[in-house]
């Protein structure tokens, strides 16, 4: 199999589109959101052991999900095996079900996994999509109750979305660096809806589309701007406010940052411990 091509993007950025733009080639087969990424790489430290390893497939509801029989998996397996080639396997199991030969992914979590990422997959190609972060915060907060799980970290205001918006795209940017540009392209989702000639046509009634210049408060966009100002000039974007962050701005950031660092050594802790599968019976 070729190398994957991962999609990375904070969340309301646009991925779902992509996803499925690129979907639709015919040599490549990007499903919806994975989520179990961390959960095997942490269970499955280094080498595998093909029967713990499809043990765990099997309470795992993504794979009834995409139609994937865990027994096919099993068949891509060696002992010993990096838990990399591994995870690729249930992948590849996906793409041939679609008669393709190559495999993505798009979930906008592992935007806080892309060290896990690297690790895992060392020759994956990586699509960075930007949107205007003040736009995809008003994406997300208006998102109805009940689709997005919450963590300690879920974002309720504005600023609070700048503080994950900065906190990844910085990320994936510096992801980018590492890797270079042979293996990284950033996109800015803007372009992506208004280049004819690279995409489909149709694209610009993409369902959802709102304008943070019209939808966003004033106190709201200073907020934001408070906080991830100095990125957006970076990337390109124009400012309303001078962009500079304050005491308070620079506190919720850390505060943000502290949060999800804990979150994720809990959520660690979780997955190496035996409630894990207490809370994951088998499914098949």
């Amino acid at each position: 199999m070729s190398a994957p091509l991962l999609i990375l993007g904070v969340r309301r950025s646009g991925t779902t589109l992509l996803r499925v733009m690129l979907d639709r080639n015919p040599e490549l087969a990007v499903p919806d959101e994975s989520y179990f990424i961390p959960q095997l790489a942490d269970r499955h430290a280094g080498k595998i052991d093909p029967d713990a390893f499809v043990d765990d497939l099997r309470r795992i509801p993504t794979l009834l999900e995409w139609g994937v029989d865990a027994e096919d998996v099993r068949r891509r397996l060696r002992p010993g095996m990096p838990v990399g080639d591994a995870i690729g396997a249930v992948y590849e199991s996906y793409a041939a079900v679609h008669g393709k030969r190559r495999w993505g992914d798009k979930t906008p979590m592992y935007m806080r996994h892309l060290t896990l990422l690297e690790r895992l997959f060392p020759e994956a190609r990586y699509v960075h999509l930007i949107r205007d972060g003040r736009d995809a915060a008003l994406s997300f907060l208006q998102m109805p109750e009940g689709v997005v799980t919450k963590t300690w970290a879920h974002p309720t205001t504005v600023a609070d979305f700048a503080c994950q918006w900065r906190t990844e795209v910085e990320a994936a940017q510096a992801l980018g660096g590492r890797v270079g540009t042979s293996r990284y392209l950033e996109v800015r989702y803007e372009d992506l809806v208004e280049s004819p000639e690279r995409h489909l046509e149709g694209i610009a009634e993409f369902a959802g589309l709102r304008n943070w210049r019209r939808d966003v408060g004033a106190a709201d966009v200073r907020g934001f701007e408070a906080v991830a100002g100095e990125l957006l000039q970076r990337l390109g974007y124009e400012l309303t406010t001078t962009g500079k962050p304050t005491a308070a701005s620079r506190a919720k950031l850390a505060s943000y940052r502290a949060r999800t660092g804990a979150y994720r050594a809990v959520s660690y802790g979780l997955r190496r411990s035996p409630l894990w599968r207490s809370r994951h019976p088998v499914l098949v």
